[in-house]
């Protein structure tokens, strides 16, 4: 009976463990054919000519590789949708999960689950049919289509995965957190803020990169907004972010060319930024929690 029980709780606890060994065997897997692929270009072109050169002509007779637009781009659009994205998807889960009515809340929260479920392509044709024609005539502009467009746009992209895990962390506070604030004179709006952030900020923080995550590596959406030429960024300004450089070229890049090698490198630059910026709040907390003991 007990070699029975042993074997019911092993037989899980395996499965466990081998789905977990799978999931650290892909991001390993993936690391090291991004630095196979990516190293090449980087050793013809040259590490600091690749990283800080202003033009980029893949196909020119004289081809030029040089990706600080960007990097900037996605930088500067990556700021910007979280600028917009995290204090509107923050206010939204305190709302959801501390003031709104059980029907408002569920309503709401089924929207957003809509929201999250809505397919990139949709986001940059709605995008595209309505902000940018609403942008050039604003703007006065020869084209929409420009980092401003693209930042917007990240911006509701992002928030499903800002509010649903921010709401999750506020629900998660203890009750008692708040009943003592309460009972000692605080108002609702300064336990939301002062009692009720500070204790989730584990969750909220982990919802903004999750959504800097989605920011970051989106493609198909920004592709059909922000104009896709590789200026250095500008608000008002068509640009090219490194997700939509590799999207636009690699279908055409011949196997083997430089051209092909220089795409697989900026993936590799991308796949570095992505681990700092979750690497880096992930130290942060980390650093803040050991204070709060």
């Amino acid at each position: 009976m007990r070699k029975n029980e042993k074997m019911s709780e092993a037989i899980p606890h395996m499965v466990f463990l081998l789905c977990g060994l799978a999931v650290v065997v892909f991001v390993l897997c993936i690391s090291v054919y991004l630095i196979i692929s990516g190293i090449p270009a980087i050793r013809t072109i040259g590490l600091v000519p690749f990283l800080s050169g202003t033009v980029w002509r893949s196909t020119a007779a004289e081809p030029s590789f040089g990706i600080l637009p960007f990097i900037l781009t996605s930088m500067y659009g990556t700021a910007g949708a979280v600028l917009i994205g995290a204090p509107v998807g923050l206010l939204t889960a305190l709302y959801l999960s501390k003031a709104a009515s059980a029907g408002t809340a569920r309503m709401m929260k089924t929207a957003v689950r809509l929201l999250s479920g809505i397919p990139s392509v949709v986001y940059g044709l709605v995008g595209m049919i309505v902000l940018v024609p609403f942008i050039q005539s604003a703007f006065h502009l020869a084209s929409g289509a420009t980092l401003l467009a693209a930042i917007v746009v990240l911006a509701v992209m992002i928030l499903p995965s800002i509010v649903s895990v921010s709401v999750s962390a506020l629900e998660a506070v203890p009750k008692e957190y708040e009943e003592g604030s309460m009972a000692l004179g605080a108002t609702p709006y300064e336990i939301y803020l002062k009692i009720s952030v500070p204790a989730a900020r584990s969750g909220i923080a982990a919802s903004i990169v999750l959504g800097v995550g989605r920011a970051v590596g989106e493609a198909m959406a920004i592709i059909m907004v922000s104009g896709n030429v590789a200026n250095m960024p500008e608000l008002l300004k068509s640009v090219r972010f490194m997700t939509t450089a590799i999207a636009s070229e690699m279908s055409y890049a011949a196997v083997g060319s430089l051209q092909r090698n220089a795409l697989f490198s900026i993936g590799l630059v991308l796949f570095l930024f992505i681990m700092l910026l979750n690497a880096v709040p992930n130290a942060i907390m980390r650093k803040g929690d050991t204070k709060s003991r």
